[in-house]
């Protein structure tokens, strides 16, 4: 294992609204639930990804969605580059 550094995506359920633009822009990472609202799929982001990540986050008209690193050092398992 490679000590790299990973992104994370987090939902502030209490800011959400209920848009559901985030779904649109990022379905392979978040879901809505029967009432609109989000549901992340998956909480860690693969680097294929990353960008359509960064838009949906800044596309929330609350930004409830944020980006967040882990800190330096900690090992993703399967990476051996």
């Amino acid at each position: 294992m490679v000590p790299v550094r990973a992104t994370r995506l987090r939902l502030d359920p209490i800011t959400c609204d209920g848009h559901g633009l985030c779904a649109e822009l990022l379905p392979e990472l978040i879901a809505l639930d029967d009432w609109g609202y989000p549901v992340l799929l998956a909480t860690e982001i693969p680097p294929h990804l990353r960008a359509a990540t960064r838009r949906a986050a800044a596309a929330c008209p609350k930004l409830a969605l944020t980006l967040e690193r882990t800190p330096a050092g900690r090992a993703v398992p399967g990476r051996t580059d």
